[in-house]
């Protein structure tokens, strides 16, 4: 299913949102939106392996109903199966179940449903902290980054902040950001969701972190796509 997209208004409303909460902080919020944080390759060569295995099994177990019917399929007039051919017939079987169960989990919502939900959150937290890192982390001289971080096709976000909020801000604060932003994407509203949750973020570095008169802004405020 294709995600939707980011509007020019879209974009407008975050990034004003941003240029709100840092204007009363020495904060730097960076605001990521990705349609997917992993492809989930892995998991679709595991399900994919498994299916393979559980037709060998199938084949083996009913091969007295199977090899007749596979006679008929094919008009096929006393044939013997000899032990190449009943290799040969297996091969076929699970490489044609490995391909079509590898394919439909890739290239379709299904791959993302079987793939356990500690996965899901694992693989978004890594793709978070990797933007994190290259986005935000250390990159301003008070170490006053924060990411919100938005993955839609695993309906979850992630908040991370650099060394220095870290150090005041315990985690779960970041709770009331994760609250304000669910309604708004529940309903579709994603530009809403995230300029909620920036504006939470705002008044936690406001109360630990003041603006300077000599701040700049060193992180840029635009909603970035990946």
């Amino acid at each position: 299913m294709a995600q939707p997209t980011m509007t020019a208004a879209d974009h407008k409303l975050v990034s004003d949102a941003v240029a709100a909460a840092e204007a009363h902080s020495a904060g730097e919020i960076v605001t990521i939106v990705t349609p997917r944080s992993d492809a989930y390759r892995d998991v679709a060569l595991v399900w994919a392996a498994l299916a393979a295995f559980a037709a060998l099994c199938t084949l083996e177990i009913g091969a007295n109903a199977i090899l007749p019917l596979i006679e008929n399929l094919l008009g096929l007039w006393a044939f013997e199966w000899t032990a190449r051919a009943v290799l040969g017939l297996a091969l076929i079987v699970a490489t044609l179940k490995f391909l079509t169960v590898y394919l439909m989990l890739r290239f379709t919502p299904l791959g993302l449903w079987l793939t356990p939900r500690r996965v899901r959150n694992a693989r978004v937290r890594t793709r978070a902290l990797t933007c994190f890192r290259v986005g935000a982390e250390s990159r301003t001289s008070g170490h006053t980054g924060v990411l919100i971080y938005l993955s839609l096709a695993e309906h979850r976000a992630e908040i991370i902040a650099d060394a220095a909020i870290a150090s005041k801000v315990a985690p779960e604060t970041w709770g009331y950001a994760m609250k304000a932003m669910l309604d708004p994407l529940r309903q579709g509203r994603m530009a809403q969701g995230m300029a909620a949750a920036v504006a939470e973020v705002g008044k936690v570095l406001g109360q630990h972190f003041p603006r300077s008169d000599d701040d700049t802004n060193e992180l840029p405020d635009r909603l970035i796509e990946v």
